[in-house]
């Protein structure tokens, strides 16, 4: 199908005070849900990437990869076990889970890039112990809790020009312990450690829901609170906002659950006025970026 070009350069020239506003930028995209098991979306996905690092943006990928690790759990005959919708982590699934995430899937995302024309650098938690952890639940087994961030690794590569894609695998406080991290946790807790300007959720759902089902487009982190006190906020968007509720107060400026199914939904985010999904934001942040 063909573009009008006159519409095409129009929507270049709108795009213009967003570019100017994120230049220098640093947003931190958790990848993951459907879109990672689908070489179109994944082809897709690293073609914004890139063309958010080509305007000046600095991203850093974190990503999932829960059905890859319960396709090879199954292949090998490990089950798996859920707690509160965390998965038990005992040390023989701890192994497939570094397997997964740090090799197959995070590769897998690193080589997307890098053919849409990026300079993608995969690591992991482990990486200069980028991330450090102690178990977040006895129950859980080898589940961590990020303790101590050490985001000196990332920011080196993202200044060198490169797009770092970071794996949820972390060490422990103890020699040769290899922790899982939930990824939307690993996401919050580097966001955080960065101060990055935004941090970016992709999932599989539209945004932060009301009572009536309609997706609130802007809230507050006390709106959130009472939308959770009063159930409005459930299920597993309830570690997705709560994510976002420690990103804010550890500085980072705004957190968007975005739709991740949404072609183009990190540029619609970030370079239209009108954005893509829920975002999370204080007064005072909602401020300091418009003056940016």
């Amino acid at each position: 199908m063909m573009r009008d070009p006159v519409e095409t350069a129009r929507t270049l020239s709108e795009a213009l005070p967003y570019l100017q506003r994120y230049t220098g930028a640093v947003v931190v995209i958790k990848f993951g849900g459907n879109a990672m098991g689908d070489d179109e979306a994944m082809a897709d996905f690293a073609r914004d990437v890139v063309l958010m690092k080509q305007v000046g943006v600095n991203p850093v990928v974190v990503h999932g990869g829960g059905p890859m690790i319960n396709k090879l759990l199954g292949q090998l005959g490990i089950q798996s076990e859920f707690v509160r919708g965390k998965r038990v982590t005992d040390k023989a699934t701890v192994e497939v889970v570094e397997m997964v995430l740090s090799g197959l899937v995070n590769k897998r995302i690193v080589q997307a890039i890098n053919d849409e024309g990026g300079r993608a650098v995969g690591i992991s938690g482990k990486d200069d112990d980028l991330m450090v952890c102690v178990a977040d639940d006895p129950e859980l087994g080898f589940v961590g809790k990020p303790v101590e961030m050490n985001v000196e690794i990332i920011r080196d590569l993202y200044s060198a020009g490169m797009i770092p894609v970071v794996a949820p695998v972390a060490t422990g406080m103890e020699d040769n312990e290899t922790f899982n991290v939930n990824g939307d946790t690993a996401a919050g807790a580097i966001a955080g450690a960065l101060k990055a300007d935004r941090l970016l959720l992709l999932t599989d759902v539209a945004g932060v829901k009301d009572e009536s089902g309609t997706v609130v487009t802007e809230l507050t982190p006390e709106e959130v609170r009472s939308m959770t006190e009063a159930g409005t906020i459930s299920g597993g968007m309830i570690p997705k906002t709560e994510t976002a509720l420690a990103a804010i107060e550890q500085g980072v400026r705004a957190v968007t659950i975005i739709d991740g199914r949404v072609p183009n939904a990190c540029l619609l985010e970030l370079y239209t006025e009108h954005g893509a999904g829920s975002i999370i934001r204080s007064n005072a942040s909602q401020q300091r970026l418009r003056s940016k």
